[in-house]
């Protein structure tokens, strides 16, 4: 990419009499690329993108500029769109500004000054747009990461938990090609953040799946709404707190109580929760898709078949291996707790080594008494929480 500081303008219309002449008045403001047509605009966008603005004719054969923006909306969220069109064309143009969400329409023949202060105006969009999203992003990142941290530190359990959800739900996606996956993989890492009100003791009841209270049955009743309190105060994850206050909803409950349908992340969330839960209190994997079957309307059945078939897959394909603290690598999974001499959990199971985490177990080794060798497995690559944070524009 050049380092030209000048905003980069993609111009899209089946007239090249046109485009010369844009390319003429802009481009000692801007860095401009032309495209006759449609189609020729979309594969440029993807080849030579991103632009600042993109601009496009209403009139144009094979494909008009509505469907023409709308598409470069989708390729391109963050390009700022601009509609050219004739007065004759004015009640089309109204309708494509909520099709294509078009910033601006300009009516043909433009005036340069008019064009030009239109398209600056379209840049200083695109600057504040772009500005406001690396703060949310940034923002987010750093909240969910301080409350994971919290997690990870005040109950390992919880924290293993949250890890190996949040891996089980983004291979789930990963299967059924969910697009937005963001919110979910989200609502699966802080999906585990109330159990930190919790006494220890009914921590460590819960993780071992031991019968609780009928006071400790009501404290944990009440946490998926202590975890909506910690996120109300962070902006844009209001589709991560409805995955979590819905996910424990049964999936037919929805219909027989004629209310909307649980979310499609609420149902991911729910088999990935119960099959870890139910994978903690055996202590294996094998028969858990003999039991959540039986478990009649709980589960959207869709998810919970590709899911048995995911992990199927997933246990024949997976390698498992004995060994040292001195042997284990980056990017390997805790197959088991690690505790250290006096029963005190250190690494709950399924939590990913890291570079960092590997020098400082090694290091305290010897002085917490860990037991060696370790079991620990490779996995297929599974996707990562990405936190990229889409706004909308």
């Amino acid at each position: 990419m050049s380092d030209d500081p000048r905003p980069r303008i993609l111009c899209v219309d089946d007239d090249q009499g046109v485009l010369d002449g844009l390319q003429r008045t802009l481009r000692s403001i801007f860095v401009v690329e032309t495209a006759i047509g449609g189609r020729l605009g979309l594969e440029i966008l993807q080849a030579k993108g991103p632009f600042v603005v993109v601009t496009s004719d209403l009139r144009m054969p094979l494909m008009d500029g509505v469907e023409f923006l709308s598409r470069a909306r989708a390729l391109a969220p963050d390009a700022v769109r601009v509609l050219l069109t004739g007065q004759a064309d004015m009640e089309s143009a109204i309708g494509a500004v909520n099709d294509g969400n078009i910033f601006r329409f300009l009516c043909k023949p433009c005036p340069t000054g008019v064009l030009v202060r239109a398209l600056m105006a379209c840049a200083e969009q695109h600057r504040l747009l772009t500005a406001e999203k690396v703060l949310l992003e940034q923002t987010l990142r750093g909240s969910i990461k301080a409350l994971t941290d919290i997690l990870a530190l005040t109950n390992p359990a919880a924290f293993g938990r949250a890890t190996r959800v949040q891996r089980t739900v983004a291979e789930i996606m990963a299967h059924f090609e969910i697009a937005e996956r963001w919110p979910v993989e989200v609502a699966a890492m802080l999906s585990q953040i109330g159990y930190v009100t919790l006494p220890q003791r009914t921590q460590d009841k819960i993780y071992k799946g031991e019968q609780l209270t009928d006071s400790e049955s009501a404290m944990v009743d009440r946490v998926p709404q202590v975890a909506d309190q910690f996120l109300a105060s962070i902006p844009r994850l209001e589709l991560v707190r409805d995955i979590l206050k819905l996910y424990p909803q049964d999936f037919a409950g929805a219909e027989r109580e004629k209310i909307p349908p649980l979310p499609w992340g609420a149902r991911a969330l729910r088999i990935a929760l119960d099959y870890d839960v139910l994978e903690s209190e055996r202590g294996t994997q094998e028969g858990l898709f003999d039991i959540l079957p039986g478990r009649t309307g709980l589960y959207d059945p869709e998810i919970l078949e590709a899911f048995a078939e995911l992990r199927d897959r997933g246990k024949k394909e997976a390698r498992e291996h004995e060994l040292t603290l001195r042997d284990m690598k980056a990017g390997m999974f805790f197959g088991e707790d690690v505790k250290s001499a006096k029963g005190l959990l250190l690494i709950a199971r399924g939590q990913e080594v890291t570079p960092s985490l590997l020098e400082r177990i090694r290091n305290f080794s010897s002085e917490l008494g860990i037991r060696e060798p370790i079991r620990m497995i490779e996995p297929l690559p599974v996707a990562k929480l990405s936190l990229r944070f889409p706004v909308q524009v």
